[in-house]
């Protein structure tokens, strides 16, 4: 159930996390090399809750938490391969694949001058999983202990074999904090600070504003730029303005679809760039396997078949989506179209052939009950279009009943059963097929009479019960061999398409929008946004003949 706090932001949001080349950073109070007009202005409309890695579930949060502090691995230039950040080393993994030994970086400093090592690193993973915060169940699920076992090593026991464990170690969370500076305790935060070993440290902090300034001590690289300012605007549209006035640098949505055509459009004026990619985001439905008739598997088929991908895509998005055929988004290689190659693409022909072989008519509609959030304006539209495209391309044979409420009454009532289909979406916490597969589809208590009664499946509220999910799930996680991995993903996802328990049905694009004097910017595939590459460029003066 740890989705719940932060699904109640719209998909919008996964655009936010960006990618931009990868390097060591170093930060600093004072201007250091740079001079002060590097100074880097990032508007955005997201909220900041917390700063507490303990705590920190948003994507703003993150995103602010991955240039503040490290981690004991992190991505490196390519964007997709796993280094050591403070590790000296990829983790030496006992026979039995369950404990982690790391051996972790001399000479570095927190923020406010305490020495780092081992004893602190263990400190800040054991604070994550004890103070009880928003993400805690991401370690506390997997670990059983964590020691220093010297000045400058580490282990860490999990309870069951995890190979992608190296990859969740790279959650932003999961950075080092200062022993001084922090408590450890049930809900001992500190939101409004931070106290890490990053690049840059915080200087400012106000709800609507902050200042990241170079750290002098950093172990590593410097920032290219003298500090990066973070303006939070109350709505898109003053976001908007103040990107196109030159106000801000860089754009980080969300923004209005419209908003994003005008600035994709605009681009050819030569004021910006507009950088875009496959995003981490997927919206999917959830089927409650409980209630009929999605109880019913030819039902849950038929569904299946009867959506029109691309003209969500068009109508909902104006383009700035993917439609999606998988659980997994398209963003690793392991994706698969498993629910086109199953059901096809939701021509009026295909759909009505499933629901004439699950027995519906216009005698006997397939009854559509669609629950939405109704404080998420792409939600609302697309449950309209949804409605719209599903009565005119089948007629009578299907009847499409919305209904709606808030996000956080959803989510407190997914488990209950409460809503017999419902629109929602998901953003991994790591970079690893496992986090779209996993999080869905595993059940730690049920039958095939009854469904799952606790585990994932539950909370979610569709109630799959798949032994043999549960065991794909398992072999994934302790399969070393790549290409054997993939395999075992590619039958995982064919199941889920085959049972439907769940239908993907689109995962948003990334944009960033960037002024022409600046450089450095660049999207990757782990979708993180740094700012130490970022640098302010000189443009050459115009030529009188040009004014």
């Amino acid at each position: 159930m740890q989705f719940f706090a932060r699904r109640y932001w719209q998909w919008f949001l996964g655009i936010f996390i960006l990618g931009l080349v990868w390097g060591c950073q170093n930060i600093n109070l004072s201007p250091g090399p740079a001079e002060p007009s590097q100074q880097i202005v990032i508007g955005t409309t997201s909220r900041i809750r917390t700063l507490d890695p303990a705590d920190a579930y948003e994507v703003l949060a993150g995103n602010l938490l991955t240039n503040l502090g490290d981690r004991l691995y992190a991505y490196g230039a390519d964007g997709v391969t796993l280094e050591p950040q403070l590790a000296t080393q990829m983790p030496e993994i006992s026979p039995d694949g369950r404990i982690y030994r790391i051996p972790v970086r001399q000479g570095v400093r927190f923020h406010d001058g305490t020495p780092f090592n081992a004893a602190a690193m263990v400190f800040s993973l054991q604070r994550f999983m004890d103070n009880g915060g928003q993400p805690a169940g991401l370690l506390a699920g997997r670990v059983s202990k964590i020691q220093a076992t010297g000045e400058y090593e580490l282990e860490i026991h999990l309870k069951e074999p995890f190979i992608a464990f190296p990859e969740l170690l790279a959650f932003s969370g999961l950075c080092a904090v200062s022993p001084q500076a922090y408590r450890m305790g049930k809900g001992e935060f500190n939101p409004t600070t931070f106290v890490g070993t990053g690049p840059y440290r915080l200087v400012s902090y106000r709800s609507d504003a902050l200042r990241l300034a170079p750290f002098a001590d950093y172990w590593g690289t410097s920032p290219r730029n003298s500090g990066v300012d973070i303006q939070v605007f109350s709505s898109s549209a003053n976001l908007f303005n103040a990107f196109r006035t030159g106000t801000v640098d860089l754009a980080t949505p969300p923004l209005d679809p419209n908003q994003v055509q005008v600035l994709v459009r605009e681009q050819a004026q030569g004021q910006w760039q507009v950088l875009r990619g496959p995003g981490n985001v997927i919206s999917l439905l959830s089927i409650n396997l409980r209630q009929p008739p999605w109880n019913q598997l030819g039902a849950r088929q038929a569904l299946a078949a009867s959506i029109n991908r691309q003209r969500l895509q068009a109508r909902v998005f104006l383009g700035q989506a993917l439609p999606l055929y998988s659980l997994i988004p398209t963003i690793f290689p392991a994706s698969q179209p498993v629910f086109e190659q199953f059901y096809g693409t939701g021509t009026p022909a295909e759909a009505g052939q499933w629901l004439k072989q699950a027995g519906f008519s216009e005698a006997n509609p397939l009854v559509v009950n669609l629950w939405y959030r109704a404080n998420i304006p792409s939600n609302v539209l697309a449950a309209t279009v949804f409605k719209a495209s599903l009565e005119r391309d089948l007629g009578a044979a299907v009847r499409v009943e919305l209904d709606s409420t808030e996000s956080a009454t959803i989510y407190r009532n997914l488990d209950t059963g409460a809503y017999p289909l419902v629109m929602l979406d998901w953003y991994g916490d790591f970079y690893d097929p496992d986090n779209y597969l996993e999080p869905f589809l595993t059940c730690e208590e049920g039958n095939l009479q009854q469904g799952c009664q606790v585990g994932a499946s539950a909370s979610w509220g569709s109630f799959f019960y798949s032994p043999k999910a549960n065991e794909l799930i398992n072999q994934s996680r302790q399969e070393a061999d790549p290409s054997r991995r993939r395999q075992i993903f590619q039958a995982l996802q064919e199941l889920t398409a085959a049972q439907v328990p769940f239908i993907p049905l689109w995962q948003n694009e990334t944009y960033l929008f960037v002024r022409n004097t600046v450089q450095g910017a660049q999207l990757n595939q782990t979708q993180q946004f740094l700012f130490s590459p970022l640098t302010q460029r000189t443009l050459p003066a115009a030529s009188p003949s040009s004014q």
